[in-house]
């Protein structure tokens, strides 16, 4: 899937990479006409009376090489270079649109710091393989022909071949050294992840490290797995820092070899002076590109252990998606489960079981029930969170999987238990970024959520910036904004999943009637463990194990005495004790 992508984008960008591979074909040829004119410079200097216009004109041609090397390299590094930033960005971007369509599970079995990971260093990687390790590779694979065809062609074929007798031995122990470098920086990269997911693990859960004196304890943790990291990098740097002084030493034995063998054809007169001077300039080009094969190699195997792990992610099947012929029409809010079976992936047991139910639309349902008996997994399953079978769900007497997510998602608003609010101000939490409500409606909104008198009660109003996560607001502050958020929408279903938990029951209450007020027409779906929040529903239904336990008004319920009336005791003794 990668690799896919990665093609696509060439083939999109293919005249900005002809364009560029072109200059940078021009800028090897220009660089390697400077050996032969200084060559040709001393040949004319060591006579006594030499022409000073060829020197002049030699100089001249010294001076256009320079510069003929420094545009043509400047556009060929804007063009090639430039396009694997484009890239980076491009992988980047498909990467996290792959994150939004992945289903809850997989996130469920994944670390976020391995996650961001992926994002930040394995994309980087991609981008140094795609881009300048490949210009360098092109590059110099243009400088060694070119350098190697004008030794053999111009100056001595006997004389070049025994100067680069090492260079073909040193290429096969370099492509060797590869395939380690990519299996540990392979390693590294784990590393990393590891560390990434340890760092933002602690920094969420520094309240309850302090609370349990547990500093010392995560900073050994810490420390081990930074000990890790870094026997993982020493482990790489021993393998591709051997490549450098390799490299040298061969380069060495022919620099021996041309100047005993070339020093005395020049001797002989079988070679000019000048001729001897460009040869070693030849050889010296080729030294550079042959040694940065060694950290095109690093860069290439890190490059490609990347990609390796960005196409796991990548190839991740997306499960929930909108079907051929998606229902686009907007949804009124009429509900039916029929007969409704659920199990999560991976699990044997069944989570929901034999569920019917029919909520109208302008209805309130309020579900309770203890934890884990299928409450939020009901609401998760409306959402298409999960894929659920045919014929089990229907909206506005249409089959769930026939609506199109953006559509169906959009008719919900949705509090989740887990509050969760984004590193912005009060007004963006509240609105979601979106500029299409008016101050109004915003105020409204807050006030309806018994929010209002907080948020002006903080310096800066509806524009104060929240911490990470809203850490600078309580919980129950947290979760009327986060209501307000839901309300302002005017969805067409609304579902408050156990999120008024952190008010206080006059605040709840005042809410609720506030929600009934403000959505007659409109469906709801109350989850709570407290009675109070659900006892005004139209329908309320007790979940048990899975199953529909019990189902009716509140006082229906209380009148059979069954699971409902020992919730509400259970609460009402509960509450009676604390008021005594």
């Amino acid at each position: 899937m990668g690799k896919k992508i990665i093609i696509d984008f060439i083939g999109n960008n293919k005249f900005k990479y002809i364009i560029g591979i072109i200059f940078m074909l021009c800028t090897s040829y220009i660089q390697t006409l400077f050996p032969k004119v200084l060559g040709n410079t001393i040949d004319i200097l060591k006579n006594n009376n030499f022409n000073v216009f060829s020197i002049y004109k030699n100089i001249f041609f010294i001076i256009a090489i320079a510069l003929g090397t420094f545009i043509c390299t400047y556009v060929w590094r804007n063009l090639v270079n430039g396009s694997a930033r484009n890239l980076e960005c491009h992988l980047r971007e498909k990467l996290f649109d792959h994150f939004q369509k992945l289903a809850p599970e997989f996130y469920s079995k994944r670390k976020t710091g391995d996650l961001i990971a992926y994002a930040i260093n394995d994309i980087s990687a991609v981008r140094m393989t795609f881009g300048p390790a490949t210009a360098m590779a092109i590059n110099g694979i243009v400088v060694c022909i070119i350098s190697i065809y004008s030794m053999i062609m111009a100056i001595n074929w006997k004389l070049t071949l025994l100067s680069l007798i090492p260079i073909p031995i040193v290429i096969l122990f370099m492509l060797k050294i590869g395939v380690i470098v990519r299996i540990r920086f392979k390693k590294v990269q784990e590393t990393f992840a590891k560390i990434s997911d340890r760092v933002q693990e602690n920094i969420y859960g520094i309240r309850v490290i302090k609370s349990y004196v547990q500093e010392e304890a995560e900073l050994e943790n810490f420390e081990a797995l930074n000990d890790e990291m870094m026997k993982a990098n020493i482990d790489m740097v021993k393998i591709s820092s051997f490549l450098s002084p390799l490299i040298e030493l061969c380069f060495t034995v022919s620099f021996v070899l041309n100047l005993i063998i070339g020093g005395n054809l020049v001797l002989k007169g079988s070679i000019t002076l000048g001729d001897f001077v460009a040869f070693n300039g030849y050889l010296t080009m080729i030294m550079n590109p042959v040694m940065s094969i060694g950290k095109i190699i690093t860069v290439f195997q890190r490059g490609m252990a990347s990609l390796s792990r960005l196409d796991d992610i990548l190839s991740t099947n997306i499960e929930i998606k909108d079907c051929s012929n998606a229902i686009f029409d907007p949804i009124k809010g009429d509900i039916t489960f029929n007969n409704l079976n659920f199990a999560y992936p991976g699990s044997i047991e069944k989570s929901l079981k034999n569920i019917s139910l029919h909520i109208p639309r302008g209805h309130t349902l309020g579900i309770v029930g203890k934890t884990g008996s299928g409450k939020s997994t009901l609401v998760n399953l409306l959402l298409k969170l999960y894929t659920v079978e045919n014929d089990q769900i229907f909206i506005d007497e249409n089959e769930i999987n026939k609506f199109s997510l953006e559509t169906l998602r959009a008719s919900f608003g949705y509090v989740p238990q887990d509050n969760f609010l984004f590193s912005a101000s009060i007004k963006d939490n509240m609105i979601f970024f979106k500029n299409i409500y008016s101050n109004e409606e915003i105020i409204n909104a807050a006030k309806n959520c018994c929010v209002y008198d907080s948020i002006m009660n903080f310096k800066d109003g509806f524009n104060t910036i929240l911490g990470e996560r809203g850490v600078n607001l309580s919980g129950g502050q947290k979760q009327r904004l986060c209501i307000a958020r839901a309300l302002i929408k005017n969805p067409s279903i609304l579902i408050l999943d156990d999120s008024l938990s952190a008010v206080d029951t006059i605040t709840e209450a005042q809410i609720i009637e506030n929600i009934k007020k403000l959505r007659k027409d409109k469906t709801s779906i109350i989850i709570a463990h407290r009675i109070s929040a659900v006892k005004c529903a139209d329908e309320i239904i007790v979940m048990n194990d899975g199953y529909i336990g019990e189902m009716g008004t509140h006082n229906e319920l209380l009148a059979r005495k069954g699971l409902y009336y020992d919730i509400y005791k259970e609460q009402y003794d509960e509450e009676k004790k604390s008021i005594s």
